[in-house]
């Protein structure tokens, strides 16, 4: 029996699954909840439609009966690692414009990327179960965008958000 197959590595990728589950219910919440705040914040239309924010990978959900487990665990996690680095830049750009001003929105941010680190940590794992090992982050994360006014870093926000 390959050890992958064995009960307890089931158990784990079981246990694994139904915790990544819970934390991507949390995040949903929370982020929902971060961009009604950002929004406010920041003064947008909450109504208003978002272009695509560069650095964020397409949604593949459409192509995910044509895939394999794996492949839909490493599309999910080269996601979550864009969104990741694009919420650090995010919390980077609140911290230089607001500085210690809004501290909630800070928190709140710096909450949501600590829980796409866990998420991902979790896809990681799964795939390390699969004996796939996740990628290296070597090019994973985007260049730096180039420089933009305040107001386009403002509506950038919302579309990272969602």
């Amino acid at each position: 029996m390959a050890a992958a197959d064995s009960p307890s590595a089931t158990l784990r990728h079981n246990d694994l699954c139904n915790r990544g589950i819970r934390l991507a219910g949390k995040m949903r919440l929370d982020v929902i909840n971060l961009l009604d705040a950002y929004v406010e914040r920041q003064g947008l239309d909450a109504s208003a439609s978002v272009a695509a924010v560069e650095g964020v990978p397409v949604a593949a959900v459409e192509r995910w009966d044509e895939q394999t487990g794996t492949q839909r665990l490493l599309e999910n996690l080269a996601a979550y690692r864009a969104f990741r680095a694009l919420l650090a830049q995010m919390l980077e750009e609140q911290r230089e414009q607001l500085g210690e001003a809004d501290t909630a929105l800070g928190r709140a941010l710096a909450a949501i990327l600590l829980q796409v680190s866990a998420f991902t940590y979790h896809l990681e794992e799964l795939l390390r179960l699969e004996s796939h090992g996740p990628p290296g982050e070597e090019g994973a994360e985007s260049p730096p965008p180039p420089p933009v006014s305040l107001f386009e870093r403002k509506l950038r926000g919302p579309g990272v958000l969602r």
